[in-house]
């Protein structure tokens, strides 16, 4: 079982900045892939980034350039820093976990960004 903890998420105005953080608890099995989705009101859920525990990392189009994930493995946390925010960015965002070769995903709960003036 992995426990994911997702903070950092709130209200912000169009072209600010946020920084998300989930730490992973439980048992962690390496290597591993962590990440985060995003879901937005009457919309599927979308991967937003995701980080290797080798660091290669994986993004959507729609925020390269503006997010950056990182990861720290002693630990066992992700980061999801986010500037330039827009308005279309408004979702609730999920923590992802997997092994990187086979074996089961766990979720965190969410956190909800709105991004509004």
């Amino acid at each position: 079982q992995v426990q994911l903890v997702e903070s950092g998420g709130g209200l912000v105005q169009p072209g600010g900045s946020l920084r998300l953080s989930c730490a992973a608890s439980g048992i962690i099995f390496s290597p591993n892939v962590m990440g985060w989705y995003r879901q937005a009101p009457g919309k599927e859920r979308e991967l937003v980034a995701a980080i290797t525990s080798g660091g290669s990392t994986n993004y959507a189009d729609s925020v390269k350039g503006r997010f950056t994930i990182s990861r720290d493995n002693a630990k066992n946390t992700v980061y999801l820093q986010m500037n330039s925010l827009k308005s279309e960015d408004t979702a609730v965002y999920y923590c992802h976990w997997r092994p990187e070769y086979y074996g089961m995903d766990y979720w965190g709960k969410g956190t909800l960004v709105t991004v509004s003036s």
